[in-house]
């Protein structure tokens, strides 16, 4: 991905390691180049499991694709992280946990934080008996000119 780091160095080890407590998970080797990747430079990021893959072979870690999903799947149980499902088939995984929309930019297939302040939701409607609305996600679709 092309905003992801192409190295690992101490100090994103030692966030992604705070990262990791934050969460109650332990600091296996895979875990931690993983997290280092995501937070290690302290911005936030959006994911896709294959771009998080790409990004840690350019970074000289070997794991394995299996190992990217579960891992990406064990930081979201533990709160680190929010996946976003775009179209039933394609999860974005978001490193900002707060309530926010997003852009789709259907060319790039990028997603994208979009302005809170500008977003006004009046009313939902009313959940079906024994349920209620945990979240609301909102991806808006882009296309370019």
């Amino acid at each position: 991905m092309k905003d992801m780091p192409d190295h690992i160095d101490e100090q994103a080890i030692a966030r992604g390691t705070r990262w990791l407590a934050r969460g109650g998970l332990r600091p296996t080797r895979q875990r931690l180049a993983l997290a280092a990747l995501l937070v290690g430079d302290g911005k936030d990021r959006h994911v896709t499991a294959e771009g998080l893959f790409a990004a840690a072979h350019a970074a000289g870690d070997s794991v394995s694709m299996a190992t990217v999903y579960n891992t990406l799947r064990a930081f979201c149980e533990a709160g680190l992280m929010h996946e976003i499902t775009v179209d039933g088939s394609r999860s974005y995984f978001d490193t900002r946990l707060d309530d926010h929309p997003h852009f789709y930019w259907e060319d790039t297939a990028e997603l994208t934080d979009a302005p809170v302040e500008e977003l006004e939701i009046a009313r939902l409607p009313k959940a079906p008996d024994g349920a209620k609305v945990w979240k609301v996600d909102v991806v808006i679709r882009l296309r370019r000119d």
